[in-house]
């Protein structure tokens, strides 16, 4: 077998080179099988290139090279892998020492089994894939998505011809799709994909059915309020009915219990203040429904408890985009095309990919700590309170002049030993002790140096975890 695309070059070293593995990149000190496992991990995310005869630390240790050696590589990657996969080798030159670099490029149909098992490339370790994770990808590749197939056992008589004329009407209003008038419910859902040959599809029941929970029990939202135990519950509901129902119905229980305070603004009506912002905690609700993996027997979880409130759905983020550009300009990878689609065409949702933006903004707006975005066993949403109050202070044990003096850090941003001394009415070295306090209880930070030196709010600490 010829190798194909192979070139040959000799520069000093590979250019641009990253002297550390990343999900791009790995090095080798010699072409093994964890190498072909590379390759098929690189080929089910984004691509990327292994240099044999670097160790992992990116120190040039050098390889053989011959062109029996580059053959036998290619063709133990090409066959090892289904679909097979056709590497480009070149040799080159890094630290005066002669290595290999075997690109991979990103396979268009995924994903890519190695030996019959499949990987995904995560950060610099390649990862096993799961069986939902394996079908998701697959779905993907060919321009699909779960929420598309049939819903087995569903007719067409299972849907609210009500709720898809609500979604017409509403579709229209906002410009995104022109329906025509007298356009039946049944040509419309065929025009988007969800019902096909009369069966509706899992995202038609899901929308638009009469009762979703009887083909998918775990579509549902779990709604709870917690004492300040964080155990005991003092309020309690299970969500049902259609996803965008649930929304709805989910809303009205954040609303009950969460705060909301009227400020007199000079207008004839009083403007209301909540705990969070309720445009944030919609938006969060939506991409949780929108977003989560149905395949996962749990439900939707809204958890609100005394200085925060956690929105968690099941299931990791979708392949092809991870956690870190959630907060750059990325393309919009969508696990449910079905269900983003009518979201989208009601005005519910952007196609391109700016909820995060969205709560970010909004939460600074209302003043209160940027929301947390992690995976745990699935995908959460947390929005803490400015819990720099005097009651969440009272309850950390601080002194009056100390909860004062976090009040007027919070109010102008920093405080000094000079401002503290004056607010509080005591001595410099008094100051001094009672912001190191402040400091060692991860409250305040310090800043500056000698005579620069103020304390600002520690809300890193304070904002991380619900």
């Amino acid at each position: 077998m010829n190798i194909p695309n192979t070139k040959v070059h000799h520069p000093q070293g590979p250019p641009h080179m990253t002297l550390h593995e990343s999900d791009k990149l790995e090095f080798k000190e010699s072409f093994d099988r964890e190498a072909v496992v590379t390759a098929g991990a690189f080929a089910n995310t984004r691509g990327g290139t292994i240099f044999i005869g670097i160790t992992d630390r990116g120190n040039a240790v050098g390889v053989p090279i011959g062109t029996e050696s580059l053959r036998e590589w290619a063709n133990t990657i090409s066959q090892s892998t289904e679909p097979r996969l056709i590497p480009e080798i070149e040799e080159q030159s890094h630290e005066g020492k002669p290595v290999v670099a075997i690109h991979i490029k990103e396979n268009p149909l995924k994903p890519v089994s190695v030996k019959g098992r499949c990987y995904r490339r995560v950060g610099s370790s390649n990862r096993v894939m799961h069986p939902s994770e394996i079908a998701e990808m697959h779905l993907q590749s060919i321009g699909s998505s779960w929420d598309l197939t049939p819903a087995p056992g569903s007719t067409f008589a299972d849907l609210d011809l009500a709720k898809v004329a609500d979604y017409i009407k509403k579709a229209n209003e906002t410009g995104r799709r022109n329906i025509a008038p007298g356009e039946s419910p049944q040509t419309v859902l065929e025009k988007i994909g969800l019902v096909r040959d009369s069966k509706p599809s899992w995202a038609a029941i899901l929308i638009f059915g009469k009762e979703p929970q009887r083909f998918l029990s775990q579509a549902t939202m779990h709604c709870g309020l917690f004492d300040v135990d964080e155990i005991s519950v003092l309020d309690d509901r299970m969500v049902t009915g259609t996803i965008l129902e649930q929304v709805n119905d989910a809303m009205e229980f954040i609303r009950k219990n969460i705060r909301v305070a009227f400020v007199m603004t000079g207008e004839p009506e009083r403007k209301q203040v909540w705990d969070y912002p309720v445009e944030a905690l919609r938006e969060a609700v939506i991409n949780a429904i929108c977003h989560r993996d149905y395949t996962i027997s749990s439900a939707v979880e809204i958890r609100i408890h005394r200085d925060s409130l956690k929105v968690w759905s099941p299931g990791r983020l979708a392949s092809g985009i991870t956690l870190p550009e959630l907060f750059t300009s990325h393309a919009s990878v969508l696990r449910n095309k079905g269900i983003a689609q009518v979201l989208y065409d009601i005005g519910w949702i952007e196609r391109w990919g700016g909820g995060i933006q969205k709560m970010q903004s909004a939460s600074a707006e209302a003043g209160i700590p940027e929301p947390v975005f992690q995976e745990d066993q699935g995908f959460s949403v947390i929005f803490r309170k400015d819990v720099f109050n005097r009651d969440y202070l009272v309850r950390e044990g601080l002194s009056e002049r100390q909860i004062s003096a976090v009040l007027y850090a919070r109010e102008n941003e920093k405080i000094t030993n000079a401002e503290y001394q004056r607010i509080a009415d005591v001595s410099a070295a008094t100051a001094r002790r009672d912001l190191k306090n402040l400091v060692d209880r991860n409250i305040l930070k310090m800043m500056g140096v000698r005579k620069g030196i103020y304390y600002i709010l520690n809300n890193t600490v304070h904002t991380s975890s619900a």
